[in-house]
């Protein structure tokens, strides 16, 4: 069986149930922020898919950085996805380590080629319609999933930022 190196990890993601709360957490105890929200979904994501299938979901995103890890929390909002199945079975918690990649296919495909199938995934969440995330089903190895990012060229401004610039420490 062919190997799937892994030379970097770039993010490490939190599922949590409250992405206000943990935010608020992270910057008052830790001073760790600021934090950049998002909702992954439609019209955001543009193509999403489950276990192969076209699907929609909808999750919020808060993006921020410890030194040169990027730190991503995730509130799981609507539909089928690896978080709302990472939460049954594990409750919240870390869900991923993120990998970057600048050939998504090819990514997927060296994966697919050591035996390691892509779960979900959800593309064209760049303003230039680029950006790429894909989840491996790596937790029956290492107990842990793996996530490929293709992170966009340039990203979409953020539905909001917290703290807000300028507001005091």
């Amino acid at each position: 069986m062919k190997q799937f190196p892994i030379k970097e990890i770039a993010q490490i993601c939190i599922i949590v149930p409250n992405i206000e709360e943990a935010t608020r957490n992270f910057y008052e105890k830790f001073g760790v922020g600021p934090w950049h929200f998002y909702t992954y979904g439609k019209p955001l994501v543009k193509r999403m898919t489950r276990h192969g299938k076209a699907s929609e979901y909808k999750m919020k995103v808060a993006l921020s950085n410890i030194g040169s890890m990027r730190i991503e929390l995730i509130e799981p909002l609507e539909g089928d996805t690896v978080y709302k199945e990472f939460i049954e079975q594990h409750g919240y918690g870390i869900h991923h380590l993120g990998i970057l990649t600048d050939d998504m296919q090819k990514a997927i495909t060296e994966a697919e080629e050591a035996g390691i199938v892509m779960t979900m995934d959800g593309a064209g969440f760049g303003p230039d319609d680029d950006g790429h995330y894909a989840y491996l089903d790596t937790e029956p190895l290492i107990h842990t999933t793996f996530e490929l990012i293709e992170r966009p060229k340039r990203r979409n401004p953020p539905e909001k930022i917290y703290p807000e610039p300028g507001e005091p420490k």
